[in-house]
């Protein structure tokens, strides 16, 4: 059955003319369906738990509504109005720079706390004065713990990927950060499912919350195929693999393990068998200025093969 299409734009729902300025420059037209059904609740200081699959604009539905609240009342000294906690580095990147295009000439800052970088230099950012805070957990518990966070006047706590935080173990953290933050605070949370665990979670942290849920569309891009190989045992998954890339004259893959540990058998294993190919890895010990030079070499296809987590 299909759905009906979105015929709400960014005019009806209630942002600033200066958002929707921005908006408008950056190409923004029609919400997305977790957008249209966010944002208003947002607006109107409900907390939100938002439930969307990946790609489907969980961050806009977040940060427009935040941006504009900040914008109407003037903050009383520079310091952290909102607190945006992500699973991931690149993720928390992300996040700054959608805040980045979003807050354009609305004179917000903020600062974007991650590991794999200087904390000297987030420090630093700090101490200049930022409306909001965009951090991943352990860097964001390392710098409240040097003194370098002044939180007692945030009022907007955000919890993005909460699935991804359940699975990686950051909820004691999250349960610690929310205990240095102001108990009258809008917290909204968004995830990609809502599992029993996470449900448990979202009781923990929202009161009285809105639950949107969007259901994914389950179609394939035409231009995507999929199929799964079996194999009989989890040793013959390598050889599957190998002989799928031989088979199929690969030029360049994208190939993820669901172990970190996995990731330098597997390279020692291609290496072997393809002999001269040129073979990347990433994963999150590296530093995040390896891990933005080994993407590039792999985009610029100085390797043909990329194995992550």
């Amino acid at each position: 059955m299909s759905k009906e299409p979105n015929t709400t734009d960014f005019n009806q729902l209630g942002l600033s003319p200066k958002i929707l300025d921005n908006l408008s420059s950056i190409g923004y037209k029609t919400p997305t369906e977790i957008q249209t059904k966010a944002i208003p609740h947002v607006m109107m200081g409900r907390s939100v738990i938002g439930v969307a699959q990946t790609g489907t604009g969980k961050t806009a539905a977040f940060l427009l509504p935040i941006i504009d609240r900040l914008t109407r009342v003037r903050a009383r000294a520079r310091m952290p109005r909102v607190v945006i906690l992500s699973p991931t580095r690149e993720l928390s990147d992300q996040i700054g720079e959608n805040f980045e295009l979003y807050s354009k000439s609305t004179g917000l800052t903020h600062a974007l706390l991650i590991g794999g970088v200087s904390a000297q230099k987030q420090e630093v950012s700090l101490g200049k004065g930022a409306d909001v805070i965009i951090a991943t957990p352990g860097r964001f518990i390392d710098l409240q713990e040097r003194g370098r966070l002044m939180l007692h006047m945030v009022d907007y706590f955000v919890i993005d990927e909460a699935d991804r935080m359940l699975d990686m173990g950051f909820i004691p953290d999250i349960e610690k950060i929310n205990r240095l933050l102001p108990p009258k605070k809008l917290t909204l949370m968004f995830t990609a499912t809502m599992e029993k665990g996470i449900r448990k979670i979202a009781q923990k942290f929202l009161s009285d919350p809105i639950e949107i849920t969007v259901e994914p569309e389950r179609k394939t891009a035409e231009n995507v195929t999929q199929f799964y190989t079996r194999v009989a045992s989890r040793s013959d998954k390598d050889k599957a693999l190998l002989s799928y890339l031989r088979e199929q004259d690969v030029n360049t893959a994208i190939i993820f393990c669901n172990l970190k540990s996995n990731i330098p058998k597997l390279k020692s294993y291609l290496t072997k068998h393809l002999k001269a190919q040129n073979i990347l890895t990433l994963h999150g010990d590296l530093t995040q200025h390896t891990r933005n030079q080994r993407l590039d070499e792999f985009i610029n296809k100085e390797a043909q093969y990329l194995i992550c987590s």
